[in-house]
């Protein structure tokens, strides 16, 4: 059965976003910059990264994010994407493998209640937003007053995602969480 795929816009100009009509993770995502990385963490991405062009690829629950370079073009870029998702999908293959599900998910640094509730505004508020353009943001740590989050699929580069990380994220930190001083990109 070939699989129903939906082409978005996000506000990053070089990135995609392609909606399926199947669960590709369970849950949070998979974002991958190198063939290397794709390598140990994706099939999928693996082939993706081999189009020309491609500089990134994001997993997502029901989502693939495509960044492509500057020798990168959309017009041919699509149609290979297009393909490469139909064929992979289609034959039931795996997007990305356990192990890099599982370290997904796994936070490095979070242990104490300001970072929890960070952790959980994050997960209830922010980051099913960003996941709609097709992104991610996940908290790397909290040090004194400062939150550092790593931009994730079309949030990495997007020319808007410095005025998302202070007008929107960082205001909604500070409001909930008072200790928070600031939010950075990492």
């Amino acid at each position: 059965m070939s699989v129903n795929i939906q082409l978005e816009w996000t506000p990053n100009p070089s990135t995609l976003k392609y909606v399926v009509d199947r669960r590709l993770v369970s849950s949070g995502a998979v974002n991958i910059t190198s063939k290397q990385a794709a390598e140990e963490k994706s099939p999928l991405a693996l082939k993706l990264m081999g189009i020309k062009g491609v500089m990134a690829v994001m997993v997502g629950s029901n989502f693939v994010t495509v960044t492509k370079g500057d020798e990168g073009e959309w017009d041919e870029l699509n149609d290979a994407v297009m393909a490469t998702l139909d064929e992979h999908l289609t034959a039931g293959l795996p997007s990305v493998n356990e192990e890099a599900l599982a370290a997904a998910r796994t936070v490095v640094g979070v242990g104490g209640s300001v970072e929890a509730r960070i952790q959980d505004i994050l997960d209830a508020e922010i980051r099913p937003a960003v996941a709609q353009d097709g992104g991610d943001i996940t908290l790397d740590r909290f040090e004194e007053g400062i939150v550092y989050l790593h931009m994730k699929g079309s949030c990495a580069g997007c020319p808007s995602s410095t005025a998302t990380l202070k007008m929107g994220i960082e205001t909604r930190l500070r409001e909930l969480v008072p200790e928070v001083t600031e939010v950075v990109s990492v």
